[in-house]
């Protein structure tokens, strides 16, 4: 057992961990959340990831995305992220695919078998195509409201979309995914409203860090409930259905 997975193996154990490393993730937008979430599935020992953005890092993201530095700013996201996983594990095989998922693209990113998807976009037209074609395929999938405009301490759950209340991102992604025939989705919101902010969506380091490692949790408990680590799961969502 090399160093890497030994404190992981020790609570999920041997089965488990082999399940998280055959595992095979797509994650859409690698900005504040979805960074996060991307370190902490590799972290947690997931095998086989691929990582979709269009965008390059900006100082403006300096504050909050975990794959901004002084010496990334400039580069795609998707680039920045891949050469991080890769220092953190040599042995990981990542996808890096600098575009902006959309309808149009769906078939070529889906072009292979997933067994998670993690929705990190911000855009709801995006969202709605990458949920619509997860679903359609029926590759589970998790997705992310909003976590901007909060700076107390972060408190994050996890929901049927149609159960969520006091989110604005939320509220508009019920009525698109209604209007796409979408009837159920569980997603990570923050459970405190949002502050009013000045002109743009205010943000600060910690809180896309923490609904990022809900996200990643609630991932890696459902990868894992049909291995005998099964018995060490702590994460729990309040809608049994999602169980």
């Amino acid at each position: 057992m090399n160093d890497f997975s030994q404190r992981t193996v020790a609570l999920i154990g041997a089965e488990g961990y082999q399940k998280l490393k055959n595992s095979v993730i797509l994650l859409v937008g690698t900005g504040g959340v979805g960074g996060y979430a991307a370190e902490f599935l590799v972290r947690a020992g997931v095998g086989d990831i691929t990582v979709v953005d269009g965008d390059d890092v900006e100082p403006s993201n300096l504050n909050r995305q975990i794959i901004a530095t002084a010496d990334t700013v400039g580069m795609p996201k998707v680039e920045a992220l891949k050469s991080r996983l890769l220092s953190i594990n040599s042995g990981l095989k990542i996808t890096a695919l600098k575009r902006r998922f959309c309808s149009g693209n769906a078939d070529e990113i889906f072009s292979r078998e997933f067994d998670f998807v993690v929705d990190a976009i911000d855009s709801v037209k995006d969202k709605v195509s990458l949920i619509s074609a997860a679903k359609s395929r029926g590759v589970p999938i998790v997705s992310a409201m909003g976590a901007g405009n909060r700076y107390d301490i972060p408190s994050f759950t996890v929901k049927d979309i149609y159960s969520t209340s006091g989110d604005g991102l939320a509220r508009v992604m019920r009525k698109k995914l209604r209007e796409a025939g979408v009837d159920s989705l569980p997603c990570v919101c923050a459970q405190s409203a949002p502050v009013a902010a000045d002109g743009v969506i205010g943000s600060i380091s910690y809180y896309p860090a923490v609904c990022a490692g809900v996200i990643a949790a609630y991932v890696i408990n459902k990868l894992l409930c049909n291995t005998k680590a099964k018995k060490f799961r702590i994460f729990s969502v309040t809608e049994s259905t999602l169980i």
